[in-house]
């Protein structure tokens, strides 16, 4: 696939989920998001105001991140945070999928708690993307999750945080596509670090990208691995 680094700029969710992420930090990551007209900016809830308020006068989106890294949160809570993050300004929202339930097999609990989320991002307009950490999911997992997302109202499935063993695959992309067709989004993300890989990703049937490497990938300019996307 052969794209122009504008139309590259609006696959990308330009990241920052840095434990020790500092205001600082937060604004440079919104200035080069600005600067290249990404999609969105993802970050930590708790940085929502502030990006909002960064981004206010752009085209790019807001994105919390919620129940994030380890999807081992309560509903309850998970809507909170989630509700809270699009009152003040978040435009989409990323959940981590329930993975000791998916890996226990309770695929209704799974549902449950997605649908739960759907239904109240939903209920304010937003969209709601779905993690799955395909690096701790088997082939057959990932499907059920993709299939248990697209049933409980997801908008997209998302294949990694970035934070454990592994980041995005081209097959699991493949499998994910595959998966929910034209139905639902599919989002790359974790150990995207260049113009090359992000294409890749692309090719295999992602939607967005979910990278810290941003403007590396949009320059060409080699980027130090790190951590986290």
């Amino acid at each position: 696939m052969t794209l122009t680094t504008e139309q590259l700029a609006k696959y990308i969710d330009h990241t920052n989920l840095k434990a020790d992420a500092t205001e600082a930090s937060i604004r440079q990551t919104c200035e080069e998001a600005k600067q290249f007209n990404t999609a969105s900016v993802c970050v930590n809830s708790y940085w929502i105001p502030f990006v909002a308020e960064q981004l206010k006068d752009s085209t790019v989106n807001p994105i919390a991140v919620v129940g994030f890294p380890l999807g081992a949160m309560a509903t309850e809570s998970e809507i909170f945070e989630a509700t809270t993050a699009i009152d003040q300004g978040a435009e989409e929202i990323d959940m981590v999928l329930n993975v000791g339930e998916m890996k226990s097999g309770n695929f209704e609990v799974v549902e449950e708690d997605i649908e739960g989320l759907a239904n109240a991002v939903h209920a304010k307009g937003k969209l709601l993307k779905v993690i799955l950490e395909t690096c701790l999911l088997t082939k057959d997992e990932i499907v059920k999750a993709c299939q248990l997302s697209e049933k409980a109202g997801a908008d997209f499935v998302k294949t990694s945080t970035g934070f454990s063993t592994a980041g995005a695959k081209l097959d699991d992309v493949k499998l994910m596509r595959e998966t929910v067709g034209d139905r639902l989004g599919v989002k790359a993300s974790g150990g995207i670090h260049s113009k090359e890989e992000a294409l890749a990703m692309i090719d295999a049937g992602a939607s967005r990208l979910g990278v810290s490497a941003t403007v590396a990938i949009l320059t060409g300019k080699p980027a130090a691995k790190k951590a986290g996307y």
